[in-house]
């Protein structure tokens, strides 16, 4: 600590110093007043017992330049807490320094320390009025060769008698003045504090970027090798440079130039500042966490100067977040950082939306039990199990956690209840899962209740699909559509996927009307965001009969969607075309579909396997189309265009029993039955449950002749247990008891009458 007398000669040297400036005269008036206060300032400091009194008098409003308006005390509270609002005696023991290192302080050091003092005291309009004075092109090659020779080694500059040109801390206090100023112009960008028209948000962002970035380019034109290891030895040097890299970026992101900001974030990585592991590692997370929801195009990939042939190098904006994250999580593992929970949640975003949850559960398995929880874990090892498909595995993982860890975890029993819905043989057990969650969370949660009801719902229903008595099918049917409108219910109709199952149930038991209702209710929930619900809509007015309202239906949510998502919704027009005997405009629409699946897969070869189109799996949907086509051609007897649908399908899938099934209704519409016959049989060796090879299996099998009862029974009886509202197989089942004659003469009428009821509100397709 200086003693007073010292303090004393150095306020004397200051103060005349401030007041006998040579300035222009638009500052004239400005800088007078600023060093009368700065002197009152240092006098402040001196007096000891009074500065508390004399704190208040310290900036007089009336001579300040910042406004005293609620926006400027905005500014002041986010720039200095508390204990910032008291004298700086940082800047008067460096002036002092100064002073005694080279006898004097010169002009762009007074600016520094009194535009650092009002920055301080939360006046940044003072504080960047002051920056401005500063010439930083002239003082700029003063800071290099100064910079240059704190890096030199104690052995050279042993030999070299010639001193820098600015001491160490008149060059820490002007590169600090730089950062300042840019983050003096971003606080005035952000907030608006301004009426001055030149610095308006994001041009002020953008100068402000400049400014910070003439520190960084100071220190590397200095250093072009890298910062030397004794590099800002006082620690202030290095702290502003710090800062200064950990801004840039941040402000290129406010100054909406998402390409600089990803040029500074690479600089900022790739170069060695010297940074500490913690500043890293938080510029590496702001990084990826630009690079997956900034929404930029895509970044080129970075030039690495010494990189190897064999040297990973991301594609595209992901592959690079997840490269980062993975880097993050590494460090985590080698204990260099804290764990960051955030750091898994974006990374398990970031690998979802590529198809990478295998790699996302390697590197959760390789954290210590020290850094993740074990039922956290275990849980999102589940995730990630049935992200890829496993559902028996993510099963056995959330059953670990609830059997052993924690008994009433509503996430653990959530997942599972949903998992075994979506599994006939479990259904029965996922409604059970589901009881306990509405058992732990009823009058407590209503959300959480409600999705238990909704999962409830869905096993019951999956359970009504069973082979079950119709007195039974009958009460699971009730239950299931009780649930479910108990889960609409409490989440007050505002949960797309609640009303989605509701009103799948609805049209699945036929109830269109209801069905229609929450289908409408739906689009509007959702705004038309999502294709699947359109499709529902479409098909509850396909089973009302309502074929061309179902048809304007599509053309709406075409019209709200991107070329590369309409497959389905063009493929449900043309079976709307088709229903309506518009076959000429279905072949169109099957060919405008075909024409985009054909651009879609030149455009993206790589990405065929992973690809999807309107909700269903490319190389499928594109198999479905071909098949549809070759209806259409065999409604018109043209032969070899079916051909032609099925070459094209049979080269995409050789191992379809769709594909099999429409070999053998062709043979048929040739009167070759038997080789319809052994088409039959191979789509049922493909798939024994496919339902339309059954029938047709049936159907061929009834024309024969023969002794083929037993077996026409069985066919068509398997087909109504795997598809009970196939209006189609009891049609046919009917047909087989006329035959039998009058014995069976009331079976028969009841199959007629269950057709009948089940084609009246048939969709074009079915629900599920």
């Amino acid at each position: 600590m200086c003693t007073c007398s010292s303090i004393s000669v150095s306020i004397k040297k200051v103060h005349i110093w401030f007041c006998g400036l040579k300035i222009s005269r638009g500052w004239k008036s400005d800088m007078s007043r600023s060093s009368r206060r700065f002197g009152k300032i240092l006098q402040c400091l001196c007096s000891g017992g009074e500065q508390s009194r004399t704190a208040n008098e310290m900036i007089p409003s009336s001579e300040s330049v910042a406004t005293n308006g609620s926006s400027s005390q905005v500014v002041s509270s986010q720039v200095v807490g508390e204990h910032d609002k008291k004298p700086d005696t940082g800047s008067i023991e460096e002036a002092e320094l100064s002073l005694r290192e080279s006898g004097s302080i010169n002009y762009e050091e007074a600016r520094a320390l009194l535009g650092r003092y009002e920055y301080q005291k939360g006046n940044i309009e003072a504080a960047l009025h002051v920056f401005e004075g500063i010439d930083i092109s002239s003082v700029t090659p003063k800071i290099k060769i100064s910079l240059a020779k704190t890096g030199e080694t104690r052995k050279r500059r042993s030999h070299n008698y010639t001193s820098p040109p600015l001491s160490a801390h008149a060059l820490s206090l002007l590169l600090e003045a730089i950062y300042l100023k840019s983050k003096s112009l971003q606080i005035l960008g952000r907030y608006k504090v301004l009426s001055v028209s030149t610095l308006k948000s994001p041009s002020n962002f953008a100068e402000a970027a400049k400014s910070c970035k003439v520190i960084l380019n100071i220190v590397e034109s200095s250093f072009p090798e890298g910062l030397p290891e004794n590099f800002g030895a006082d620690g202030k040097l290095q702290e502003t440079l710090n800062n200064a890299v950990e801004l840039l970026p941040e402000l290129w992101q406010l100054a909406e130039s998402p390409q600089e900001a990803i040029s500074s974030f690479r600089g900022a990585l790739l170069r060695n500042w010297n940074l500490n592991e913690k500043t890293t590692a938080k510029i590496e997370k702001d990084f990826a966490v630009f690079l997956l929801y900034s929404g930029s195009k895509e970044a080129a990939p970075p030039n690495l100067r010494s990189q190897m042939d064999t040297s990973f190098v991301p594609r595209n904006n992901v592959e690079e977040a997840i490269l980062l994250l993975m880097i993050l999580l590494k460090k985590v593992h080698l204990k260099k950082i804290e764990w960051d929970p955030s750091v898994i949640d974006h990374l398990i975003y970031a690998l979802s939306i590529c198809n990478g949850l295998g790699p996302l559960s390697k590197q959760l398995e390789e954290l210590l039990p020290s850094v993740i929880d074990k039922k956290e874990r275990g849980l999102l090892l589940s995730l990630c199990c049935y992200g890829q498909g496993d559902g028996l595995s993510a099963l056995t993982l959330l059953k670990n956690i609830y059997k052993y860890d924690d008994p009433d975890c509503v996430s653990a029993l959530l997942m599972a209840s949903k998992i075994c819905g979506e599994t006939p043989d479990f259904v029965e057990e996922g409604a059970l899962l589901a009881k306990r969650v509405v058992n732990v969370s009823e009058n407590k949660c209503d959300e959480i209740a409600g999705v238990a009801y909704s999962l409830l719902g869905i096993s019951l229903s999956g359970q009504s699909k069973m082979g079950l008595t119709d007195s039974e099918r009958v009460k699971l049917q009730s239950e299931a559509i009780q649930s479910l409108e108990t889960a609409n219910r409490l989440t007050e109709m505002k949960d797309s996927r609640i009303v989605y199952d509701l009103c799948l149930e609805y049209a699945d038991q036929r109830k269109l009307d209801s069905a229609l209702g929450q289908a409408k209710h739906l689009i509007k929930l959702e705004s038309g965001s999502r294709i699947e619900s359109w499709l529902l809509l479409t098909r509850i007015l396909s089973g009302q009969k309502r074929f061309l309202d179902g048809e304007v239906i599509i053309n709406a949510a075409l019209e709200q969607t991107g070329k590369w998502d309409q497959g389905e919704l063009l493929r449900t027009k043309a079976k709307l075309q088709i229903a309506q005997g518009r076959l000429k405009n279905a072949i169109e629409t099957y060919t405008q579909l075909l024409a985009v699946l054909q651009v879609q897969n030149k455009s993206f070869p790589t990405q065929k396997k992973n690809l999807e189109v309107g909700g269903k799996h490319y190389r499928n949907l594109e198999v479905e189309t071909w098949h549809d086509l070759a209806m259409v051609y065999i409604s018109l007897s043209q032969w070899r265009d079916v051909e032609a649908c099925l070459s094209r399908s049979e080269a995409i899938n050789y191992h379809s029993s769709s594909r099999w099934r429409i070999n053998g209704l062709l043979y048929e519409a040739k009167g070759l039955d038997k080789e319809a016959l052994k088409a039959y049989e191979i789509a049922l060796d493909i798939d024994p449950g496919h339902v339309q090879s059954l029938v047709s299996m049936a159907m061929v099998l009834r024309r024969l002749g023969g002794r083929s009862g037993p077996a026409i029974r069985s066919f068509l009886s398997e087909a109504l247990r795997l598809d009970r509202m196939n209006s189609w197989a009891w049609y046919n089942l009917g047909q087989f008891y006329k035959d039998e004659g009058p014995m069976f003469i009331k079976e028969a009428v009841d199959c007629f009458e269950a057709a009948s009821i089940l084609k009246e509100t048939e969709p074009i397709e079915p629900f599920r």
